[in-house]
């Protein structure tokens, strides 16, 4: 009941940017949850703010019950998402205050929406370049080449490490992705480690760059770390993809992929199609960057690019088709011959529907319960306790961990909102931990999320746990290296 609840109100906290330019960080180049500001009643010791955190809880558990269950994991959090936001409405309708919880709500909601729609774009060409084949032809190339099973491992994490800072770790997590479970069809075990690997590495190469994560450029928008700064991060996120890359590449067979014969070639306007992608992100990227609009823009944008292009590739089919037929039976290529009489023309919408719908619906339900539970305060009750009652170096290192649960996002804005006095070295750290705390587990990252959708089956919670361990030993060893090799910064007050 009403009475049960201590409705007491809560002074604002002020940010030190301006809403719209956390609207831009939250989309750019991937990320996952937002952070919904504190609101004007302190909920966390009220009967409706425990009973949110257990319908939280309880989502989550039935979300890493997944693999068990057979339940898609977007179905518990889209119900607690209603339940949380449904007992803050009541509660501030009773309050006389009904503006207030419909502003967070819409705010939070924008902000997915944002969020989503950068994600189907990135996943429709994701699709788009399965469709035409590229994948299938880079596994085939790959397979040609000889690589082993052990090979391939290393090889997509070290892209993966190495893109990322330059893209976003979600975008890269996908593409290698798409590789992998191309290579290595039906092999689930494999799959599972270089997912768990091509993870790891995605977002440790995303830490030491403010255009890697959401919470590098929280960090870098904020003043707090400069842009060259951030490359002192660069060794200890190495070690931390490299120690548990290791040890896992230990336990994978040194064999070769099967069907070693097989012959793939690439549909008509498979590199185009790469091609505008890549003017797609450097599209998304210069509207942050110097237009200084929400990169979902750029995005949006760019399937536009998509779009224009399938219309040219349907509306010349029947000639390219013509041309094809005389050039093979000239040739005497009569299996691509063949092969023109399954040919159908491309349609974008076709690949807007292929997009993981399981995964964009699972993001949306957790943001709305983190900016739900942000909203009650406990985010902010969160920082308080752990910033006041221990030192900094263990509080970052603690909320490093935790981020793997509630997302680095709100911990590093509950953070940034704080201003807690730390020495430019605890930034670093705490930026290094917000961004590689994530991959202890599957659901800790956008990179990880999105995986369990795209290898279904074969990535799972359970898989990723298994080696969490291993994964913890890379994260305590990058934050040693750290606290070693830049011991001088922590000395140094911004």
């Amino acid at each position: 009941m009403l009475t049960t609840c201590r409705l007491s109100p809560r002074p604002r906290q002020s940010v030190r940017w301006p809403s719209t330019l956390v609207l831009a960080m939250l989309t750019l180049l991937a990320s996952s949850s937002v952070f919904a500001a504190t609101g004007e009643l302190d909920l966390t010791d009220s009967f409706v703010g425990l009973f949110a955190i257990a319908i939280f809880v309880l989502a989550y558990a039935l979300v890493m019950a997944e693999e068990k269950i057979h339940m898609r994991k977007s179905k518990p959090v889209l119900v607690a998402a209603g339940i949380i936001w449904a007992l803050i409405g009541w509660v501030y309708v009773k309050a006389g205050m009904p503006a207030e919880s419909e502003h967070a709500f819409r705010t939070t909601l924008l902000e997915f929406s944002e969020l989503m729609l950068f994600l189907l774009v990135a996943m429709t060409y994701i699709n788009a370049m399965d469709e035409r084949r590229v994948f299938d032809a880079l596994r085939s190339w790959m397979v040609r080449k000889g690589f082993s099973y052990r090979s391939l491992f290393w090889i997509t994490g070290l892209l993966a490490f190495m893109i990322s800072p330059i893209a976003d770790n979600l975008t890269t997590a996908l593409l290698m992705c798409a590789v992998v479970t191309k290579v290595a069809e039906g092999d689930k075990r494999f799959i599972n480690l270089c997912c768990i690997n091509i993870v790891v590495a995605a977002n440790a190469g995303g830490a030491f760059s403010p255009f890697g994560d959401i919470t590098t450029l929280m960090v870098w928008q904020a003043g707090l770390i400069e842009f060259q700064e951030f490359f002192e991060l660069l060794i200890p996120s190495l070690i931390n993809f490299l120690i548990p890359a290791v040890v896992m590449s230990i336990f994978i067979k040194n064999r070769q992929p099967d069907s070693l014969e097989e012959d793939v070639w690439l549909k008509r306007g498979a590199r185009r199609i790469i091609a505008l992608f890549l003017l797609t992100v450097a599209t998304a990227v210069a509207c942050h960057t110097v237009l200084h609009l929400p990169p979902v823009l750029g995005m949006m944008t760019g399937l536009g690019y998509l779009q224009f292009f399938g219309y040219y590739l349907r509306r010349t089919l029947p000639r390219s088709l013509e041309r094809k037929r005389t050039r093979y039976s000239q040739r005497g290529d009569w299996k691509k011959l063949e092969s023109l009489g399954s040919v159908v023309p491309f349609d974008v919408f076709n690949r807007v529907a292929r997009a993981e719908w399981d995964t964009l619906l699972f993001f949306y339900g957790v943001v709305m319960c983190v900016g739900g539970l942000g909203f009650m305060g406990y985010l902010s009750m969160l920082s308080e306790a752990l910033y006041t009652g221990w030192n900094a170096t263990g509080a970052n290192i603690a909320l490093g961990v935790i981020s793997a649960v509630i997302d680095n996002i709100p911990v590093m804005f509950a953070v940034l909102t704080m201003e807690p006095d730390m020495s430019h070295g605890h930034w670093l750290l705490i930026t290094l931990t917000a961004g590689v705390g994530g991959s202890l587990l599957s659901i800790g990252s956008a990179a990880g999320v999105a995986l369990m959708g795209q290898a279904r089956g074969s990535y799972t919670f359970m898989g990723h746990l298994r080696w969490t361990p291993v994964i913890a030993l890379g994260y305590i060893a990058s934050v040693v290296a750290h606290l070693w090799l830049n011991a001088e910064s922590f000395h140094v007050f911004n």
